[in-house]
Protein backbone atom coordinates (compact mmCIF):
# COMPACT_ATOMS: atom_id res chain seq x y z
CA UNK A 1 0.00 0.00 0.00
CA UNK A 2 1.05 3.29 -1.28
CA UNK A 3 1.73 6.32 1.51
CA UNK A 4 1.48 9.86 1.82
CA UNK A 5 5.17 11.11 3.21
CA UNK A 6 5.16 14.66 4.82
CA UNK A 7 8.79 16.26 5.34
CA UNK A 8 9.03 19.77 6.83
CA UNK A 9 11.36 21.93 8.41
CA UNK A 10 12.58 25.57 8.89
CA UNK A 11 13.57 27.19 5.92
CA UNK A 12 17.21 26.16 4.61
CA UNK A 13 17.30 22.77 5.76
CA UNK A 14 17.61 20.61 2.54
CA UNK A 15 14.20 20.20 2.08
CA UNK A 16 14.52 20.34 -1.81
CA UNK A 17 18.13 18.78 -2.39
CA UNK A 18 16.21 15.68 -0.49
CA UNK A 19 13.49 15.45 -2.41
CA UNK A 20 15.91 15.93 -6.01
CA UNK A 21 17.73 13.10 -4.70
CA UNK A 22 14.91 10.47 -3.90
CA UNK A 23 13.35 11.45 -7.34
CA UNK A 24 16.72 10.87 -8.58
CA UNK A 25 17.22 7.39 -6.89
CA UNK A 26 13.69 6.18 -8.26
CA UNK A 27 14.70 7.29 -11.91
CA UNK A 28 18.23 5.72 -11.75
CA UNK A 29 16.25 2.21 -11.17
CA UNK A 30 14.63 3.25 -14.44
CA UNK A 31 11.15 4.36 -12.77
CA UNK A 32 8.80 7.15 -13.30
CA UNK A 33 8.30 9.99 -11.02
CA UNK A 34 6.21 13.37 -11.14
CA UNK A 35 7.60 16.36 -9.93
CA UNK A 36 5.32 19.56 -8.57
CA UNK A 37 6.12 22.78 -7.31
CA UNK A 38 4.53 25.56 -6.43
CA UNK A 39 3.18 28.31 -8.63
CA UNK A 40 4.74 30.81 -6.62
CA UNK A 41 7.76 30.13 -7.47
CA UNK A 42 7.29 30.42 -11.46
CA UNK A 43 10.34 32.28 -13.28
CA UNK A 44 8.24 33.52 -16.33
CA UNK A 45 5.86 30.18 -15.92
CA UNK A 46 8.44 27.68 -15.99
CA UNK A 47 8.37 25.06 -13.07
CA UNK A 48 11.77 24.19 -11.34
CA UNK A 49 12.84 22.52 -8.16
CA UNK A 50 16.23 23.86 -7.34
CA UNK A 51 18.53 23.26 -4.50
CA UNK A 52 20.81 25.44 -2.59
CA UNK A 53 23.62 23.25 -3.58
CA UNK A 54 23.13 23.81 -7.24
CA UNK A 55 20.55 20.56 -8.20
CA UNK A 56 17.54 21.30 -9.67
CA UNK A 57 15.27 19.64 -12.31
CA UNK A 58 11.87 20.38 -14.16
CA UNK A 59 8.54 20.51 -12.42
CA UNK A 60 5.14 20.83 -13.05
CA UNK A 61 3.48 23.56 -11.48
CA UNK A 62 0.82 23.66 -9.14
CA UNK A 63 -2.32 26.05 -8.22
CA UNK A 64 -4.99 26.72 -5.40
CA UNK A 65 -7.40 25.47 -8.22
CA UNK A 66 -5.36 21.98 -9.47
CA UNK A 67 -6.96 18.86 -9.03
CA UNK A 68 -3.93 16.72 -8.63
CA UNK A 69 -5.46 13.47 -8.43
CA UNK A 70 -6.84 14.34 -12.08
CA UNK A 71 -3.28 15.44 -13.02
CA UNK A 72 -1.25 11.89 -11.32
CA UNK A 73 -4.27 9.91 -12.47
CA UNK A 74 -3.47 11.08 -16.35
CA UNK A 75 -0.03 11.15 -16.28
CA UNK A 76 0.17 7.95 -14.84
CA UNK A 77 -2.65 6.66 -17.40
CA UNK A 78 0.45 7.96 -20.60
CA UNK A 79 3.29 6.08 -18.58
CA UNK A 80 2.80 4.46 -14.92
CA UNK A 81 4.07 6.18 -11.96
CA UNK A 82 6.49 5.08 -9.07
CA UNK A 83 5.90 8.15 -7.17
CA UNK A 84 5.03 11.47 -7.23
CA UNK A 85 7.29 14.70 -5.75
CA UNK A 86 5.60 17.94 -4.33
CA UNK A 87 7.59 20.84 -3.25
CA UNK A 88 6.76 23.89 -1.19
CA UNK A 89 3.78 21.54 -0.12
CA UNK A 90 2.76 23.98 2.83
CA UNK A 91 1.01 26.03 -0.37
CA UNK A 92 -1.37 22.89 -1.20
CA UNK A 93 -4.42 24.02 -0.23
CA UNK A 94 -6.87 21.05 2.17
CA UNK A 95 -8.37 19.60 -0.74
CA UNK A 96 -5.33 19.41 -2.15
CA UNK A 97 -4.11 17.33 0.43
CA UNK A 98 -6.69 14.77 0.50
CA UNK A 99 -6.38 14.48 -3.15
CA UNK A 100 -2.90 13.26 -2.62
CA UNK A 101 -3.96 11.03 -0.08
CA UNK A 102 -6.64 9.54 -2.59
CA UNK A 103 -3.35 9.11 -5.20
CA UNK A 104 -1.82 7.36 -2.89
CA UNK A 105 -4.87 4.64 -1.33
CA UNK A 106 -6.46 4.37 -4.63
CA UNK A 107 -3.89 4.49 -7.41
CA UNK A 108 -1.23 2.75 -5.12
CA UNK A 109 1.68 5.50 -6.09
CA UNK A 110 3.32 6.86 -3.19
CA UNK A 111 3.27 10.85 -2.52
CA UNK A 112 6.32 12.73 -0.52
CA UNK A 113 5.41 16.01 -0.30
CA UNK A 114 8.44 18.37 1.76
CA UNK A 115 7.59 22.21 2.93
CA UNK A 116 7.64 24.51 5.50
CA UNK A 117 5.75 23.63 9.05
CA UNK A 118 4.98 27.41 9.94
CA UNK A 119 4.81 30.54 8.47
CA UNK A 120 7.06 33.82 10.54
CA UNK A 121 4.40 34.54 12.92
CA UNK A 122 4.94 30.94 13.82
CA UNK A 123 1.36 30.01 12.35
CA UNK A 124 0.83 26.48 10.44
CA UNK A 125 0.52 26.84 6.43
CA UNK A 126 -2.85 25.46 5.85
CA UNK A 127 -1.20 22.47 3.85
CA UNK A 128 0.81 21.72 6.50
CA UNK A 129 -1.83 21.55 9.05
CA UNK A 130 -3.56 18.98 6.47
CA UNK A 131 -0.24 17.34 5.70
CA UNK A 132 0.28 17.16 9.59
CA UNK A 133 -3.46 15.51 10.35
CA UNK A 134 -3.83 12.95 7.98
CA UNK A 135 0.05 12.04 6.06
CA UNK A 136 0.97 8.70 6.67
CA UNK A 137 4.64 9.29 7.89
CA UNK A 138 5.89 12.34 8.96
CA UNK A 139 9.64 13.35 8.90
CA UNK A 140 10.97 16.40 10.36
CA UNK A 141 14.09 17.72 8.60
CA UNK A 142 16.76 19.61 10.99
CA UNK A 143 18.54 22.64 10.72
CA UNK A 144 20.04 24.75 13.22
CA UNK A 145 19.58 28.38 14.88
CA UNK A 146 22.59 30.23 14.92
CA UNK A 147 23.39 29.05 18.68
CA UNK A 148 23.42 25.79 17.16
CA UNK A 149 19.90 24.66 18.77
CA UNK A 150 17.76 23.20 16.47
CA UNK A 151 15.98 25.83 14.19
CA UNK A 152 12.10 25.26 14.34
CA UNK A 153 10.37 29.16 13.67
CA UNK A 154 11.43 31.30 10.72
CA UNK A 155 11.65 34.95 10.96
CA UNK A 156 10.84 37.59 8.30
CA UNK A 157 13.04 40.66 7.97
CA UNK A 158 12.64 44.14 6.75
CA UNK A 159 15.26 45.90 4.25
CA UNK A 160 16.78 47.38 7.83
CA UNK A 161 17.08 43.54 9.29
CA UNK A 162 14.24 44.46 11.69
CA UNK A 163 12.01 41.39 12.33
CA UNK A 164 8.54 41.61 10.74
CA UNK A 165 4.78 40.54 12.93
CA UNK A 166 2.69 41.35 10.37
CA UNK A 167 2.00 41.05 6.74
CA UNK A 168 0.86 38.41 4.34
CA UNK A 169 2.15 34.77 5.24
CA UNK A 170 3.24 34.39 1.69
CA UNK A 171 6.27 36.61 0.72
CA UNK A 172 8.46 34.90 -2.02
CA UNK A 173 11.79 36.66 -1.34
CA UNK A 174 14.02 33.71 0.35
CA UNK A 175 16.67 36.31 1.09
CA UNK A 176 14.50 38.13 3.91
CA UNK A 177 13.93 34.67 5.98
CA UNK A 178 16.10 33.44 8.57
CA UNK A 179 15.62 29.92 10.88
CA UNK A 180 16.01 30.37 13.89
CA UNK A 181 15.48 28.37 17.36
CA UNK A 182 11.78 28.83 19.54
CA UNK A 183 13.68 31.23 21.97
CA UNK A 184 15.54 33.58 19.08
CA UNK A 185 12.76 33.78 17.39
CA UNK A 186 10.76 34.62 20.58
CA UNK A 187 13.67 37.46 21.21
CA UNK A 188 13.49 38.28 17.90
CA UNK A 189 9.55 38.96 17.23
CA UNK A 190 8.61 39.89 20.82
CA UNK A 191 6.14 37.49 20.81
CA UNK A 192 4.50 36.49 24.26
CA UNK A 193 1.21 35.10 25.46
Amino acid sequence: MAKLYFSYSAMNAGKSTLLLQASHNYREQGMRTILFTAGHYAENGVGRITSRLGVSAPAELYWDDDDLFARIKDANGEAPLSCAFVDEAQFLTKEQVWQLARVADRLNIPVMCFGLRTDFQGKLFPGSSELLAIADTLREIRTICHCGAKATMVVRKDQTGKALTEGNQVAIEKSVYVSLCRKHWEDETGHSL
